[in-house]
């Protein structure tokens, strides 16, 4: 928290700042408090994503094709309103908490939608909603935490907030597991109970997190026009341009652990434990590779999570059958989103102005979801045409070869040089 004293100022964006030779701790209330909203928040939406495809499929009965349908609305909808949110969270110099509690809000009440919902259209809607709501809230709950920092310690604060973030989709599953088990209404407890939570989390960002409107306008008038053109300022450009060659080699969560699955024939009823091993090693390293990245540079770290990412594909070419295999996969994978996730927006924050923040880092973010969601269709594809080793192994090569362009375009400006100093 902060260690503040009677001249201590307030940002326009609810951060406080410090004066001028005092010390500033590493991690500020307010990315404490946006951590705990989506603690709270990541409980309810993966309780409903832990249960869905068995709810759609098993209890609505559901086609294959109905399902890929809407698990592709569930994944890659909320990119395409990401620069929405970023842009009414700019306008007017703040509105980052109100354009966040806004998507909270939706998402929310889309849970109880689902006991309503019972064939494809409906049910399409009501995800194509929640993603809504979480395409909204992304970008400007990023540019809070990203605020409320210092430039030295963003990644450590990013990595503070992941962390925190992942305890809550270690736990959404867990609760969903025991209210199937102790309930008849299985599925109807579970969105029920999860609506209630994702109430919780829009209360806690309501009382907790600070917000408003600023009093100073913006240098620059935050149009989405704007937004795009910080792309022509060379650290910016460099950063997007390497996230969206990367996204286009990194194969959707879901691939990995079928593949995974398919090595070691794990059974079906434990197939859903598998992303849980992923959320415990992103638990476990997002703070310190948050904090590595402030000490020796942000790209770094980034580039070597997706080297992680290269040894996860790599292991699953093998032949290795060894009873460590999915230990190693999962943890690996872990640790790649743990050097990249957060890592990647403190980056990003750099290289964009405090008035076009939310809509900067949302160019990003859209980017990025866009060529994941193009690269899980491609591998899709591929696996159906070729089988799921020659799919995999093309994803590798791809990897590599973008990771090593990634490389000659580095970023300078990623590990802040300066102290950090107040607003005047």
């Amino acid at each position: 928290m902060y260690v503040a004293d009677s001249r201590a100022s307030t940002s326009a964006h609810g951060a406080v700042r410090p004066p001028a030779g005092r010390r500033r701790a590493a991690v500020a209330p307010t990315v404490l408090a946006l951590g705990t909203v989506s603690l709270v928040t990541d409980v309810s939406s993966e309780m409903v994503t832990a249960v869905l495809p068995l709810y759609l499929v098993t209890g609505l009965g559901l086609s294959p094709l109905g399902f890929g349908l809407l698990d592709g609305i569930y994944n890659g909808f909320s990119a395409l309103v990401r620069l929405v949110g970023g842009h009414f969270a700019d306008r007017g110099g703040g509105r980052h908490k109100w354009v966040a509690g806004l998507g909270y809000g939706i998402s929310a009440v889309c849970k109880p939608l689902l006991l309503v919902a019972h064939t494809l259209t409906p049910i399409g809607v009501v995800l194509a909603a929640d993603r809504t709501g979480k395409g909204l809230r992304t970008a400007p709950r990023d540019a809070l935490i990203s605020l409320a920092s210092t430039p030295q310690t963003r990644g450590r604060a990013f990595g503070v907030h992941r962390a925190m973030d992942t305890a809550g989709a270690l736990l959404g599953p867990l609760v969903a597991f025991l209210i199937l088990r102790a309930t008849v209404d299985g599925y109807d407890a579970v969105f029920t109970v999860s609506f209630c939570v994702a109430v919780l989390g829009v209360l806690v960002l309501v009382l907790f997190v600070p917000g408003g409107r600023g009093d100073a306008a913006p240098a620059e008038r935050p149009t989405v026009r704007a937004a795009l053109a910080l792309l022509r300022g060379r650290e910016l450009r460099r950063i997007t341009v390497c996230a969206l060659l990367l996204g286009l080699a990194t194969v959707s969560d879901s691939f990995v652990y079928l593949l995974l699955q398919r090595r070691l024939g794990v059974p079906d009823r434990w197939f859903a434990l598998l992303p849980l091993g992923t959320a415990a090693a992103f638990l476990l390293l997002a703070v310190p590779l948050g904090r590595l990245a402030d000490r020796v540079g942000r790209w770094t770290v980034f580039l070597a999570g997706h080297g992680a990412l290269l040894v996860v594909y790599a292991l699953l070419l093998t032949s290795w059958h060894g009873s460590g295999l999915p230990y190693l996969v999962l943890a690996l994978h872990g640790g790649f989103y743990a050097a990249t996730d957060g890592v990647l927006m403190a980056a990003a924050s750099d290289s964009v102005p405090e008035g076009l923040r939310s809509s900067g880092l949302a160019v990003v973010q859209t980017g990025q979801a866009l060529t994941r969601f193009a690269c899980s269709l491609l591998f899709g594809a591929a696996w159906t045409v070729w089988g799921d080793r020659a799919a995999l192994a093309g994803a590798a090569v791809a990897l590599a070869a973008c990771a090593a362009f990634s490389l000659t375009l580095r970023p300078k400006g990623t590990v802040p040089a300066r102290p950090y100093a107040p607003a005047s």
